[in-house]
């Protein structure tokens, strides 16, 4: 089990690097993009391609602030559940885990045939949009994986395992 855990939380943190990565990808492009203007060209796509680094951004950054208490939470509701906090925690879960789930999957069947139609960018690139949904697809599946990791966490052992969740209590 402690094998497992390692794996998924180096998961999570690596969500987080790509976000990071993707982050600093768009600063590149816009100061690219600046560099260009400067000098009387042009860069193609520059505002596409920011984009899809801020998409690549967020859908990475998902499970890595779940799996440290980041995101928005109903505190406030599970505190006043009292001794039925636990289950309001469950309910929470695993809402959030069915729908990741059904995102992911509409995720995957959106970028699968965005690659088999061919689909292209609007912009003056002309992107195979199948590209920049990866980042999507993959940011979907692995906060589904968090949120199931969280759920069976709060069912077998009575913690969900956030790292900061109970920093604003």
């Amino acid at each position: 089990m402690k094998a497992i855990r390692k794996t998924l939380d180096a998961l999570y943190l690596a969500g987080g690097i790509i976000a990071a990565v993707f982050l600093i990808l768009i600063l590149a492009i816009i100061v690219a993009q600046m560099l260009a203007r400067w000098t009387g060209q042009v860069f193609p796509g520059a505002t596409d391609y920011a984009g899809y680094c801020m998409a690549g951004a967020s859908f990475f950054a998902f499970a890595y602030a779940l799996n440290h208490g980041a995101h928005i939470r109903v505190s406030l509701f599970l505190s006043a559940l009292g001794r039925h906090r636990r289950w309001g925690e469950v309910f929470c879960f695993a809402i959030g885990a069915i729908i990741a789930t059904w995102v992911a999957r509409y995720a995957i069947k959106g970028a699968y045939w965005s690659w088999k139609l061919n689909e292209k960018s609007q912009g003056l690139d002309a992107t195979p949009i199948w590209i920049p949904q990866i980042s999507m697809v993959a940011g979907t599946v692995l906060l589904a994986i968090a949120f199931w990791d969280h759920l069976i966490r709060l069912l077998v052992s009575g913690q969900h395992g956030m790292l900061n969740a109970n920093r604003a209590e």
